[in-house]
């Protein structure tokens, strides 16, 4: 990584400050606290000022002057203490790590857990999250996703409004908060993942254009102007963010990004951005010993993400698969409209467990033309899958979770398809135990005008999902109130019962023979469209096991397809220790082919082949 931009403590008291401005004639380093001084820049080739002061140390908050005329935050700011439109503060980048030896986890033991820090405790901060890690650890997941914490206008937002990609937001705690934060987490043996944005940057309080050809007048994004990476001056622009990512996974340790729609990052050049961003971070990792990861999101159902780069992939590591999470939720919910209305039937959950995608190059009603191309070839590990997300359920007009939206015994059921998969999971904050509160977008802003068009714009991106309910007010302090988990539902009733049922299905896939390492085969995953059930069979060197899931209203007496053998009951979730009315399956079921389970409604149960 080669840090050409930003703030640097040389020692003795002094500061090196570069920034990266073709479009200024002049540029000005004005400090302004802790004592007020004006320094000329010095320009070098290709639009690049420099300027070394003296009395420079941690603390220190500046601005760049352009042109003589108007004051700027540093594009790359490291620290933003006052906001998006306050002084950059210089920041001391060491940090006393208590681990200093981790080197990661395999990418199949990876269990992620997707928080939002600003309503995940009722501080809304990295310190106060750091304070619920031994909960995760003890719920079963090894990876904590956080979702984008670069700096945002306010306090109040999801995230993917960030508009300093090099600084953590200072509501959050700022970069010290975060590095406590990581610190914990691999103390606690958790490793981190960090949602990245590298396809826009928010509208309020972004310097970018000010300074540089940041961004593409051809390359538009559904939350405004694309990032400039194949244009004229686009080589700055992509190691702008190329060293901003290196950053994350460098000094602050990170153990993964999680890339955001990479669908919309336009670039036409011979070599993509992601094709130079998987290199390099790769590439780290491999230089200090250390497992690091990218995993992409992307609605395209596109496997060169995460084909390897000698067979014309991208060498991604892992991405998203919308094509899991849609089939599941139309099964369980009932619901048709926008996104669902491809799905509905066992078969695409079942092609979902056995090729990652559903859609691998045929027609979609929803999108009106072929989707996807075929992944069957990939490994297991090549998908992240999930019952729910922050888009899933944040991009609802009610922000209703499943903990409102289903019964608990489909709420069993979600998690059963999930943790029993082969695939890497995913759980959003409080769905282990059920949670009832809503999440929904919500914003701070302040212009008028722009909170308008984003309400304009939210209505209309719902109303094309079928959505007609009227929808809170994303600028209302209530509506992000509301979308704070209660923790205390984790200890009563049905909540500890589920959340029980999370923690010994996490055990199991850490622990079992059969679940705990893919094998060589692949997984046989059949729809029984008439009894609303899907048989699926997980083989490993180690071992074998099925899962029959049923999606019925109704008690039903299903012939599943069996392998030939003795098979022993490992769990139903009809079980009375899960909360359900009691099991009706056998403890021994022997097969010779196929064998009758009588299965209760909305209910899964999991066998393991008997020893010889």
């Amino acid at each position: 990584m080669t840090e050409t931009v930003g703030a640097r403590l040389l020692g003795a008291g002094r500061g090196l400050f570069a920034v990266w401005a073709p479009f200024a004639r002049s540029v000005e380093l004005r400090l302004v606290r802790p004592f007020e001084k004006l320094i000329p820049m010095a320009l070098s080739q290709g639009g690049l000022f420099r300027a070394t002061a003296d009395n420079v140390a941690p603390g220190t908050r500046y601005f760049y002057r352009l042109d003589g005329k108007i004051d700027r935050p540093d594009p790359a700011s490291r620290h933003q203490p006052e906001g998006v439109r306050g002084p950059s503060e210089v920041v001391d980048e060491a940090f006393a790590w208590t681990d200093p030896y981790w080197c990661g986890l395999p990418l199949q033991d990876l269990v992620f857990y997707e928080l939002h820090v600003g309503t995940f405790t009722p501080e809304g901060t990295l310190d106060a999250a750091a304070g619920r890690l031994e909960r995760l650890r003890e719920l079963g997941v090894t990876a904590v996703e956080l979702m984008p914490v670069a700096q945002f206008p306010g306090k109040r937002n999801w995230g993917y409004d960030g508009v300093f990609a090099w600084a953590v937001q200072d509501s959050y705690g700022g970069p010290a908060a975060l590095k406590r934060f990581v610190d914990r987490c691999h103390h606690l043996g958790l490793a981190v993942v960090l949602d990245v944005v590298h396809n826009h940057l928010g509208p309020e309080g972004c310097v970018l254009g000010d300074f540089g050809p940041y961004f593409h007048a051809r390359a538009r994004t559904p939350w405004g102007p694309g990032l400039n990476f194949d244009g004229p001056d686009s080589d700055r622009v992509r190691a702008f963010f190329m060293d901003s990512a290196l950053r994350w996974v460098s000094e602050f340790r990170v153990d993964a990004l999680r890339l955001d729609a990479v669908n919309e990052i336009a670039d036409l050049s011979p070599v993509h951005f992601l094709d130079e961003l998987g290199a390099a971070v790769h590439g780290f990792g491999r230089s200090v010993n250390r497992l690091v990861y990218l995993v992409a999101e992307d609605n395209r159902n596109d496997p060169r993400l995460v084909r390897p780069r000698e067979l014309g992939g991208r060498d991604l590591d892992s991405q998203w698969s919308d094509d899991f999470h849609h089939a599941l939720h139309a099964l369980l919910t009932g619901e048709r409209n926008g996104r669902f209305q491809d799905f509905g039937a066992v078969e695409p959950l079942a092609k979902a467990w056995r090729e990652g995608f559903c859609f691998t190059g045929q027609y979609s009603r929803y999108r009106r033309r072929r989707q996807g191309a075929p992944a069957d070839l990939l490994p297991a590990r090549r998908f992240v899958v999930c019952a729910q997300n922050h888009d899933q359920v944040g991009n609802r007009a009610d922000g209703a979770r499943f903990g409102e939206l289903l019964s608990f015994e489909a709420q069993k059921l979600a998690a059963g398809a999930v943790l029993l998969s082969p695939f890497l999971p995913l759980l959003f904050m409080g769905e282990e135990h059920g949670e009832t509160a809503p999440f929904h977008f919500f914003a701070e802003h302040s212009d008028p005008a722009l909170m308008a068009a984003v309400r304009d714009g939210r209505r209309s991106f719902l109303a094309a999902q079928g959505w007609e309910a009227a929808l809170p007010d994303p600028f209302a302090a209530e509506t992000f109130e509301r979308s704070r988990p209660d923790w205390g539902l984790a200890g009563s009733g049905r909540h500890r019962e589920l959340l029980a049922l999370y923690q010994e299905l996490l055990r199991l896939r850490r622990q079992h023979p059969a679940l705990r390492k893919p094998g060589a085969e692949p997984v046989r995953a059949v729809a029984l469209e008439e009894q609303r059930t899907l048989f699926a069979l997980r083989r490993s060197d180690e071992g074998a096991a099925f899962a029959v899931f049923h999606f019925g209203d109704m008690r039903a007496t299903v012939p599943v397809p069996a392998p030939p053998g003795n098979w022993r009951r490992v769990l139903d979730s009809a079980d009375a220790r899960w909360g359900g009315g009691g099991a009706r399956t056998p403890e021994d079921l022997g097969s010779a082919g196929q064998a009758p389970l009588e299965l209760a409604p909305k209910s899964f149960v999991l066998y393991e082949a008997s020893p010889a």
